[in-house]
């Protein structure tokens, strides 16, 4: 990385709290020199929080960047808000509010994985002038422009049947908050290997190291049942194919791991697809938490846009 990305301000640690118009409190973390030449904006996943791009932060900010992460509503330390249904487009609007009240200037950059990488592609649908004016480049993570849960005619009646049971089951959840969260705790929680063999085979690849998958048992159990079911809908719902023209604007790396079960390889060749112009980057023997699995397949692009900016 070149010498000028570094800003020559304090090193800045900070929680700052952001509201949006429907009164959700968005916990935020600042980090890095305040006068660095790039603010890269980190957008976690479904059931995650802001702390799980700690490695890629920590990294970043050694660098000489600065870096902004939030916990999405109802995630983490961030409240739920009024509006409903939850939708990614919602999403969109309190990217848009976090970049306005600790990014208001200078080029930023935009990663996010998985709901975060949807999230990204929200703000570029709804708001295209950020991108080659505010937004420098985006780093898109395990992530899809649509069609997560599949139910048209046509398609093999076990993907059917599959999408179906998911429909049902979360939208049960969201009717009968309390039952779920009960039946939840009788559940093995995620201290125990039966429950981490589940969250390794979901989300990681073969070669996975076992303090990972941990960290992220626990960050995926303590996410409250209402967190959980009160998105599926968002997420299955989501449909920005077509409509990610403003992300042509700018540089895109597109990062998956070959073993990728939520959103699987397809999804990331579909968007390199539409963004003809965009880097695909496939992560053998690496899952849905390719960034924690093999957090350099995320920060060396990140490198590379910093210098660009920089430069």
């Amino acid at each position: 990385m070149t010498a000028d990305i570094r800003g020559t301000g304090a090193l800045v640690r900070d929680d700052v709290t952001v509201r949006t118009g429907d009164g959700a409190a968005l916990r935020v973390n600042v980090s890095g020199p305040p006068d660095a030449a790039v603010t890269v904006v980190f957008a976690h996943g479904w059931t995650l929080h802001g702390d799980i791009w700690r490695t890629q932060v920590e990294a970043l900010v050694a660098a000489g960047v600065r870096t902004v992460s939030y916990d999405h509503r109802g995630h983490g330390r961030s409240t739920a808000g009024r509006a409903a249904p939850w939708t990614i487009d919602l999403l969109g609007d309190d990217l848009a509010d976090v970049i306005d009240a600790v990014a208001p200037s200078g080029p930023v950059l935009l990663c996010g994985h998985s709901m975060g990488g949807m999230t990204i592609m929200a703000l570029a649908a709804a708001r295209p002038e950020l991108f080659g004016s505010r937004v420098a480049g985006v780093v898109l993570v395990g992530t899809s422009a649509g069609d997560l849960v599949p139910t048209g005619r046509g398609l093999p009646a076990a993907v059917r049947l599959r999408s179906a049971a998911q429909i049902r089951f979360f939208a049960f959840g969201r009717r009968h908050p309390r039952l779920v969260t009960r039946g939840r705790t009788l559940l093995p929680g995620p201290n125990r290997p039966g429950h981490l063999r589940i969250v390794r085979r979901s989300l990681f690849g073969p070669t996975a190291d076992p303090t990972v998958v941990h960290a992220c048992a626990q960050m995926l159990f303590a996410t409250p049942m209402t967190t959980v079911c009160g998105f599926f809908p968002a997420l299955a719902g989501h449909d920005k194919a077509g409509a990610l023209t403003a992300l042509a604007d700018v540089p895109v790396h597109i990062v998956v791991g070959a073993h990728d079960r939520l959103t699987p390889l397809a999804h990331s060749r579909a968007l390199a697809a539409e963004l003809p112009g965009a880097t695909l980057h496939v992560e053998p023997e690496c899952g849905h938490m390719v960034f924690t699995e093999r957090p350099d397949s995320v920060t060396e692009p990140l490198r590379t846009l910093c210098a660009r900016v920089a430069a």
